[in-house]
């Protein structure tokens, strides 16, 4: 009949690549290509036995081996098994393939593998999954946002099966609060689970396997790291939090240790001998891992320039022990004064690493540098090589930039080399600011410890000519990798970084039309329209504003097998090619290159596109989890280093705005904190998403990236890594002087204090009512400032690359009013409550008493109404008549509430560097009024790593 599917023969198909299968496997199965076209063509699902059918498998052994290969499509999401044990690709079912991202505030999303974009996941559905689970997922509908909103059908993978966390145990029960805030789950801990834990220690849990996604999480513990807060736990947690592989399996060791510590004799052999050239190594102080070294020698078109990069494939032969550990590990994690090495340390630090005057095996770029610095050719090589010196960044920026002659005589050998290396840097610059490059100015730090590990100062890392010069060389040879993977044809990952998506480039436009600014290029601008964007805010006072907003825009940077190219750094052709010790996929690409230098052709690669999109899928996700933990561990840091200094008073930098409030950049610290908008007083803050500030609504006052402020510490939280400010710039009423305790400031601190010179202040248009002295009240949890449509890191965090959209906030007009005249020193709290307009009533504390006030208790007088105008003596004789044996009751709250991204802030002024917990929770951080130390908006991008370079954006 028509529509029905053909009948087949029962002949075994030919599987295109059983020669890729044959060279993996003994007893080789059918490839997953083809079973994937078996099912497709069916046309509806098959059983296990029909499956085997149509492929010709019998037997014990081969059936076992079909078995095990569909477990493994379903673990990966590429087939799904139905209620009836049939199996049918994914891609006819409607399903989507992802990872979830949650959320702290318990919502999340499902970021799909084919970056198709994200689908909302309510807290309900965020029920049964965690973050970092590999899900199949569905469309389920739109929400009232717009978002397309998920549901989720079946956990392929979860992101980790042990989770680190705090414990409290009650009554031989334990509940464990995950450490990760993207977790926020609880896990219960039975009374045959809690092992050695005591209560408020830090334990990791493993999770146990659940009835049903609906049940409710229960783990049992298997270790305990220590006491909750004890120092020097940082770094810990934060490998298990994670879920950092840290530990070497035996047979990984074992495997290392066979290498011994010299390169035989026989591995050396049909190398290109490159042990004359004099081939440098240039690298941090602290650098323990040497992966590449540097030569260059003139010729009459320009320079050969040669990049040796350590040969680790020679070591990490495919499905090896040392291979699936380096896979898993996926990189080196840099913690500081700490690292996480992706090889074991014999090979990172010894037979792999270029370290002077030893022989090395190596794989070499020659590259033809035009004068102009255009790459006019290249050539690969396996090569044996020995480094003639273990040079520093600093030491090469003395010896080419300052001239330094004691150590240009020091090193007279290299010196001649290191000038060429210097030539060549300078055309392959002109050449990267031609093409249109963006290059962003940030400034990357340095933790410097003390004893103990505590944190002793933060210093700013300068970046030099010898940094941009390693980086050009680096750039230069990564790209010719990519050409000669590209030419070939062979399956390798590439480094992406496409294109800002519309949405984002419209926001970018209607931010760019309110600071006078014009992003060319149409639909789609090029990275050269963004750098003459730059360039023409380069000299303005706003420059950060506008390069924050440009980098939030840009799009995040991952691994993929289609080359789409490198928008940051204008390149059509980009892989990582010279870090192998440390990136996994930097060895992919050492694989692909040494395949064709030995054989000549793609043929016979034992990789296929396939096998790239999930490796590249699997490096995105270690690099972003490496990012994550350093990030939380630097936090943990900073925040205990900032524990003391509650009360003190700091100048700093507005690095970010949000509906919430304000991050601040503490100078010469280099240290983030939240300055809440409910401790912004006397107005109603709105946020304008488009142009990213907090204005005023009565007084104008506006608050931009860039401004300089004067705020103090009032609090500081280990726990959640986040850090309280509060702005120094308003008059507040004196302290007495001998009041002086943990969490104040130091007295006379506010009266000192600046104004803020860069925030913008306009005269007030209208005065603030009269507030009450005894609390003020809560913002509503309705006014708390909304999410950005589709932003699945809504927190700080997320503001690292997502661009914020929305329309510019209508200041309402109001008329003018006369000023009242100057009050005296100390008053301003009655000044701005005592004061009324002529002729208007006004209710004791501003509100109707309740029915036991009008019952009960004795009736108040009411004070005289002051006149507009009048002297401060006359607001302080009408609030002396103001009767004191009662508390004043609260005025009633205003009948009509703001909407949108208002908040109110009607709360009184506090002393001091008062320390309080009492802030409302607020929705739209999910964060109760306190920032991470690390994670503001522009400082998430300046991530400060301490690897010894940059070479992508």
């Amino acid at each position: 009949m028509k529509g029905m599917p053909k009948k087949r023969s029962q002949q075994p198909q030919v599987d295109p690549y059983f020669e890729r299968e044959a060279q993996k496997y003994d007893n080789p199965i059918a490839s997953r290509e083809l079973i994937l076209e078996q099912l497709v063509e069916a046309g509806n699902p098959l059983g296990f036995d029909e499956i085997a059918a149509r492929l010709g498998i019998d037997g014990e052994e081969q059936t076992e081996a079909l078995r095990r290969r569909l477990r493994a499509m379903e673990r990966d999401g590429q087939v799904l098994c139905n209620r009836r044990g049939s199996y049918l690709p994914v891609s006819q079912a409607d399903l989507i393939r992802g990872r979830v991202i949650g959320h702290p505030d318990g919502f999340g999303f499902l970021v799909p593998d084919d970056q198709t974009g994200d689908l909302f996941l309510s807290p309900r559905q965020m029920r049964g999954v965690l973050h970092g689970d590999r899900v199949l997922g569905r469309v389920m509908g739109v929400d009232h946002r717009g978002r397309r909103e998920g549901g989720i059908i079946e956990i392929l993978e979860r992101g980790s099966e042990q989770i680190v966390g705090r414990i409290r145990v009650e009554d031989g029960v334990g509940v464990v609060t995950p450490d990760n805030k993207r977790i926020t789950h609880d896990i219960l801990i039975p009374p045959d689970g809690l092992g050695a834990a005591g209560d408020d220690q830090i334990v990791v849990v493993r999770i146990r396997p659940q009835a049903s996604r609906k049940a409710r999480l229960r783990g049992e513990v298997i270790e305990v790291l220590g006491e909750h807060m004890a120092p020097g736990m940082e770094i810990d947690i934060a490998i298990r939090a994670h879920g950092l592989p840290f530990q070497w399996p035996d047979e990984v060791t074992a495997a290392a240790d066979r290498f011994g510590a010299q390169v035989p004799a026989t591995a050396k052999r049909g190398r290109l001998d490159l042990r004359k050239k004099p081939l440098v190594t240039i690298d941090g102080e602290d650098a323990r891992d040497f992966d590449d070294a540097l030569f260059c020698e003139a010729t009459e078109t320009g320079w050969r320039l040669w990049v040796a990069i350590a040969d680790v494939s020679h070591y990490v032969e495919k499905d090896s022990a040392l291979d699936q550990e380096a896979r898993t590990r996926g990189t080196s994690v840099y913690f500081p004064n700490q690292v996480i090495p992706m090889l074991p340390e014999v090979l990172s630090n010894g037979l792999c690493s270029l370290n002077p005057d030893v022989d090395r095996l190596c794989m070499v770029c020659e590259m033809e540098i035009g004068k102009r610095g255009a790459i006019r050719g290249f050539r690969f090589h396996e090569g044996v090589m020995r480094s003639h010196a273990r040079l520093t960044y600093t030491q090469v920026a003395a010896m080419l930039v300052d001239g330094d002659e004691a150590l240009r005589e020091r090193y007279a050998s290299v010196v001649p080399h290191l000038e060429r290396l210097h030539a060549a840097f300078r055309a392959l610059n002109g050449a990267r600011n031609r093409r249109g490059a963006i290059d962003f100015d940030s400034t990357e730090t340095r933790i410097e410890f003390g004893p103990e590990r505590k944190i002793e100062r933060i210093v700013p890392v300068e970046r030099t000519d010898a940094h941009r010069l390693v980086e050009e060389c680096m750039i230069a040879a990564n790209v010719s990798a990519a050409k000669f993977l590209k030419k070939h044809k062979v399956p390798a990952l590439y480094r992406l970084h496409d294109r800002p998506p519309p949405e984002k480039i419209d926001a970018l436009r209607d931010f760019l039309s309110g600071v006078g600014l014009t992003l060319e290029g149409g639909d789609e601008p090029t990275p050269a329209h963004y750098s003459a964007v730059l360039r023409a805010a380069a000299d303005r006072p706003d420059w950060q504003l506008i390069q924050t907003v440009l980098l939030r825009s840009l799009s995040q940077a991952n691994y993929g097998p289609s080359l789409s190219g490198h928008f940051g750094l204008a390149l059509a052709d980009y892989a990582h090619f010279t870090s192998p010790i440390r990136r996994y996929p930097d060895l992919l690409v050492h694989r692909g290159i040494r395949h064709v230098l030995r054989d000549g052709k793609a043929r016979g690669f034992a990789y296929s596109h396939s096998d790239m999109e999930h490796l590249g899928e699997h490096c995105s996700m270690t690099e972003r989890r490496a990012d994550d933990a350093t990030r939380d561990a630097v936090a943990w840091l900073k925040a205990e280093y900032m524990q003391d200094k509650v009360g003190d008073v700091f100048d700093g930098v507005v690095s970010g705005v949000t509906g919430f409030g304000l991050f601040v950049e503490i100078v010469d610290v280099f240290i983030d904190g939240l300055v809440h908008v409910t401790s912004l007083d006397n107005d109603y803050y709105h946020f304008d998403p488009v142009r990213h500030r907090l204005t005023g609504e009565r007084s104008g006052r506006t608050f931009r990236i860039g401004d300089r402020l004067r705020v103090q510490v009032i609090r500081v939280s280990l726990d959640d890594r986040k850090i309280d400010l509060r702005l120094m710039d308003e008059e507040r009423p004196a302290r007495p002087e001998n009041k002086r305790s943990a969490g104040r400031a130091q007295p006379g601190a506010e009266a000192t204090a600046p104004e803020a010179p860069a925030a913008e202040e306009k005269p007030s248009r209208r005065r603030g009512r009269r507030r009450d002295p005894a609390g003020g009240a809560a913002v509503p949890a309705g006014e708390a400032p909304a999410r950005a449509a589709g932003d699945r890191d809504a927190d700080a965090e997320a503001l690292e690359t997502d661009a914020q959209t929305g329309g510019e906030t209508a200041r309402a007009t109001r008329r003018k009013r006369k000023p009242a005249a100057a009050p005296a020193p100390d008053t301003r709290e009655r000044r701005d409550e005592g004061a009324a307009a002529p002729g208007r009533k006004k209710r004791p504390g501003g509100r109707r008493p309740s029915a036991p006030e009008r019952k009960g208790r004795p009736e108040t007088a009411r004070p005289a109404p002051v006149e507009a105008g009048a002297p401060a003596e006359a607001a302080s004789d009408a609030e002396a008549e103001r009767p004191t044996g009662r508390p004043r009751p609260r005025r009633r709250r205003r009948s009509v509430q703001p909407a949108g991204e208002v908040a109110l802030l009607i709360q009184p002024s506090r002393k001091a560097g008062s320390q309080t917990d009492d802030r409302p929770s607020d929705p739209a951080g999910g964060d109760g009024g306190e920032a991470r130390a690390s994670d503001p908006p522009a400082q998430s991008a300046r991530r400060g790593s301490r690897r010894k370079r940059q070479d992508d954006s």
